[in-house]
């Protein structure tokens, strides 16, 4: 759904450069557009690691990603002040329960 929000040049960007890491999550491909998306805001030149080769990392070494979970928990959200759930409303939807289970069983 990522296509949606952004142009397909950054898609196919976070894309390349999500599966040459060896990150194969969503939030993995989403980040990668995202910042694929700011360099390109911030210069017209393309995003560096969108045409990384193997070459420019070590032997062994994966490039550098960063989780979406991780970049929103550095993000510092304020606090939520909304009350916690509560399903006392659906208890009003249930059938009134018997007392005694065994009332009005067949013998």
């Amino acid at each position: 759904m990522l296509h949606r929000h952004l142009p397909h040049e950054q898609v196919a960007a976070g894309l390349a450069t999500a599966l040459r890491a060896g990150a194969l999550t969503a939030d993995a491909v989403a980040l990668e557009a995202r910042k694929h998306e700011d360099t390109a805001d911030d210069s017209a030149v393309d995003h560096p690691t969108a045409h990384v080769s193997s070459e420019a990392h070590g032997e062994g070494e994966a490039p550098a990603v960063r989780s979406l979970t991780e970049r929103r928990l550095r993000a510092h959200l304020p606090a939520d002040t909304r009350p916690l759930p509560s399903v006392d409303k659906y208890d009003q939807l249930l059938p009134n329960r018997r007392e005694n289970p065994s009332e009005g069983a067949k013998p």
